[in-house]
């Protein structure tokens, strides 16, 4: 698959919180961080992903904010 996204992670499915249209995955990656990521139940079935799984998370976003207070 080809895709123009730079911004790419390696991490690891730490949990699932599935409700009854979207989920919520949970990933450990580097550098002591967590990340979620929101997607549609049909998403998840499809990707067939399961808590320990090893995943690319690939970011893409149109505006990065760095706030200073």
């Amino acid at each position: 698959m080809r895709y123009g996204a730079r911004n790419q992670i390696i991490g690891k499915v730490t949990g699932i919180k599935k409700g009854d249209i979207m989920c919520q995955v949970l990933l450990d990656i580097p550098a002591k961080s967590i990340m979620h990521s929101v997607m549609t139940m049909e998403s998840l079935k499809e990707l067939n992903l399961k808590k320990g799984d090893r995943v690319k998370v690939v970011v893409k976003a149109i505006n990065v904010l760095l706030v200073k207070e």
